[in-house]
């Protein structure tokens, strides 16, 4: 007898609204406060402790935070037009995105085979004179491999962006996700492990990023200018000094400010990140204990140790030589309301393809593998035991019916 379809959609993602989320949006619509306020301010510090950072900064997208920290090193690193950031050949669209809006050129590496982030051992060859930062994605919840990528960066001066837009709260060698490059960037968009709807965060630790990085979100602003706050308990003096500058503007730059209402579910959800994690990671570790069996055909997800892993989602890839096509077992698990996504294909994209030829994905094989045999499922902290059960089971008729007929 044949799985009968779940009831509902198992989904890659979830929204998880509590009464402390409610509760604390609706303290902001009856403050009357929607611009940045006491929830931001209490955001970005909570997130900067978590993280080691002295500085956080939350803006309107992961992208606008990427965005920003590539803008910043331009500027005080004096880079040119076209000069280069090498970025992983599998990532989301928007991390070599803001590259190229910046003026720039990413030149892109290809990826571990079992982390999917960017191979450390590929990066020094993809250096040139003109090579200024390298773009650390840590992918699906796992960090990459920052120990040989900062030799690297140290040994030729260049300057390291994490991309942790889907990764929070776990640590690479006990040092906290975000804190070991230049400038980091997170994203709390739907399904994320943190979720304002939309929204994301730059930290750093150095004070000159800081405030660049800040005044660019303002639309270029001065610095002693970008809160209503700002002019607020000053003496004469100050008072002066603020209101003489409130419009004056040091650089070209964004709008990119986020409301009240996002910063406050960003508190809540800072507040309860233990269970988050925590339920994630065991939701996780029950996929895999359920669907080793099926090991000869699909690769599992995998973190070194001292290496953490938050689960963003749970990233499946089809192996080479299995006899099993993508797309079949996609179809079956859709058909049975299993939610997928793919891998986050990149050097396949038909925009890429016109930028950088029509040949660009058969130079990176290891992400062309990904690309071809690569999804994830949902992992997240509102999955059921009957839920992750369901999975299992799909699986186990999926792969029984393959071997049947192989």
């Amino acid at each position: 007898m044949s799985l009968p379809k779940y009831s509902h959609q198992i989904g890659v993602g979830c929204v998880d609204i509590t009464d402390k989320e409610k509760n604390y949006v609706m303290a902001v619509l009856d403050s009357g406060r929607l611009s940045y306020g006491p929830f931001h301010r209490k955001f970005e510090e909570m997130f900067a402790v978590l993280h080691g950072c002295r500085f956080a900064m939350k803006v309107n997208s992961g992208t606008s935070a990427l965005r920003l920290a590539v803008a910043a090193l331009k500027e005080l690193g004096n880079w040119n037009e076209g000069d280069e950031v090498i970025c992983p050949a599998v990532t989301f669209i928007a991390t070599s995105n803001v590259v190229i809006m910046n003026g720039l050129t990413p030149v892109f590496v290809d990826v571990s085979p079992k982390t999917y982030n960017i191979d450390p051992a590929h990066i020094e060859r993809a250096i040139t004179k003109k090579t200024r930062a390298i773009m650390a994605v840590h992918l699906f919840g796992q960090p990459a491999d920052m120990d040989p990528i900062m030799k690297i960066a140290k040994k030729h001066d260049l300057k390291v962006i994490e991309d942790s837009c889907e990764t929070m709260f776990v640590k690479y060698k006990g040092r906290p996700v975000g804190s070991i490059g230049d400038i980091s960037c997170f994203s709390t968009y739907a399904a994320h492990l943190v979720v304002t709807g939309v929204g994301g965060i730059t930290c750093t630790n150095h004070p000159a990023y800081a405030r660049v990085l800040k005044s660019l979100a303002n639309h270029g602003r001065d610095g002693i200018y970008t809160s209503i706050d700002d002019d607020k308990n000053l003496d004469q003096q100050g008072l002066f000094s603020v209101v003489s500058r409130r419009f004056r503007f040091e650089r070209l730059g964004y709008s990119f400010r986020s409301t009240e209402m996002e910063a406050a579910l960003g508190v809540a959800q800072l507040e309860r990140y233990k269970t988050i994690l925590s339920r994630r990671q065991a939701n996780a570790a029950r996929l895999i204990r359920g669907l080793t069996p099926f090991k000869k055909y699909i690769q599992l997800p995998w973190h070194p140790a001292l290496v953490g892993h938050a689960f963003m989602m749970f990233p499946i890839v089809i192996r080479k030589k299995s006899g099993i096509k993508k797309s079949d077992l996609v179809m079956f698990l859709e058909e049975h309301n299993i939610e997928t996504r793919d891998m986050l294909p990149l050097t396949n994209q038909p925009v890429y393809k016109k930028l950088f030829g029509d040949d660009i994905e058969h130079r990176y094989p290891v992400a062309k593998w990904v690309n071809e045999n690569g999804f994830y499922i949902g992992s997240h902290q509102k999955m059921t035991p009957d839920e992750i059960r369901y999975i299992i089971r799909a699986c186990k008729e999926f792969f029984g019916k393959a071997q049947a007929s192989s």
